[in-house]
């Protein structure tokens, strides 16, 4: 679980992580839906919240060329969410997931 962002559930804020891809996922009546992995991502104050975090790819990132590597800040939600098998005798876990990204935005190399 992700104790960093359980300190923060429901609260809509700013977040930087580094891009490393694009994903697929089943989405609603199975069509496919694009997904975003961001690895080391930090809150505005730069405390790390966690080790990676996928989230849908929004028509924020429509805005934006993203290479593997590349940092970018957005504004994002957090949100819990129930993780695993769902099914008979499935194993269950409270989650914590960022939500809704806007404002994407690709941060300058220094």
């Amino acid at each position: 679980m992700r104790k960093q962002l359980e300190e923060i559930n429901g609260i809509r804020g700013t977040f930087t992580g580094t891009f490393i891809r694009l994903g697929l996922k089943r989405g609603w009546k199975g069509k496919p839906d694009t997904t975003v992995l961001l690895k080391n991502v930090s809150d505005a104050n730069g405390k790390r919240v966690t080790d990676h975090v996928w989230m849908n790819y929004t028509t924020g990132f429509d805005d934006i060329v993203l290479n593997e590597g590349d940092r970018v800040i957005f504004d994002a939600r957090v949100k819990e969410y129930v993780k695993g098998y769902q099914g008979r005798d499935g194993e269950l876990e409270l989650d914590y997931k960022l939500s809704h990204p806007t404002k994407v935005n690709r941060l300058a190399i220094k």
